[in-house]
């Protein structure tokens, strides 16, 4: 009998940049006073699933949304650079219609969504995937047969959705993303199931969604 490990994986309340859609990838932008909020909703609205352990990315927004969370729950978080955005050079702090305007061709290779195209300075997709998805393996594997928290970002949570349904990397998105949202898999040795995904009725429909085309872009706001 296979032993599960239960995963419920948030992405970070909202930021400024989130508003102003600007790519935030590694570098660290704090919540603004919506994700606070968002992140104390999703706090009490976690108090009683049995969670053994919060893990976090290190990067602020991801941290303070998680430690709403460990307070709730008297838990420490513990931080994972592992758990960060996908980082994205020479794109970060500005918005994809100017991206689109400095490197237009590049600018269609990530809209692509090419496995192995990387900005300048940044990470590829077939490396970010590796780096966030092995990191959420291998934490639910320290914790057979408990419940973990792992609070990271909009990519990553992209990530976990095509790892539990064996999408491929470039397919399109067509699944939300929201702010402070909750997300449920299992973990098991044959890897990761979806069991419930963006939920987002603690926030009662103050979250900032991202859908699947974000506008014209079909990319993350990350």
């Amino acid at each position: 009998m296979q032993t599960v490990t239960r995963i419920v994986a948030i992405r970070h309340g909202e930021t400024a940049w989130n508003v102003d859609t600007r790519i935030q990838g590694h570098l660290d932008i704090p919540l603004n006073a919506t994700g606070r909020w968002q992140a104390c909703r999703m706090a009490e609205a976690l108090a009683d699933e049995g969670i053994s352990a919060v893990y976090s990315s290190d990067l602020s927004r991801a941290l303070e949304t998680a430690e709403a969370l460990g307070a709730v729950l008297g838990l420490s978080v513990v931080t994972d650079d592992r758990l960060r955005e996908r980082a994205f050079g020479a794109y970060e702090a500005l918005t994809f219609t100017e991206v689109e305007s400095r490197w237009p061709a590049e600018a269609r290779r990530w809209t692509q969504r090419e496995p192995e195209f990387a900005p300048d300075g940044g990470e590829s997709l077939n490396a970010f995937y590796a780096r966030c998805v092995g990191a959420v393996h291998q934490l639910a594997e320290a914790h057979p047969g408990q419940t973990i928290a792992v609070v990271a970002h909009g990519g990553v949570m992209d990530c976990l959705y095509r790892a539990a349904t064996r999408l491929d990397l470039q397919a399109r998105r067509s699944w939300t993303l929201g702010n402070a949202s909750i997300n449920r898999l299992l973990h098991t040795g044959e890897g990761l199931t979806l069991v419930g995904w963006s939920d987002t009725r603690h926030l009662e429909d103050a979250a900032l969604d991202e859908t699947a085309d974000g506008g014209t872009t079909h990319l993350p706001r990350t």
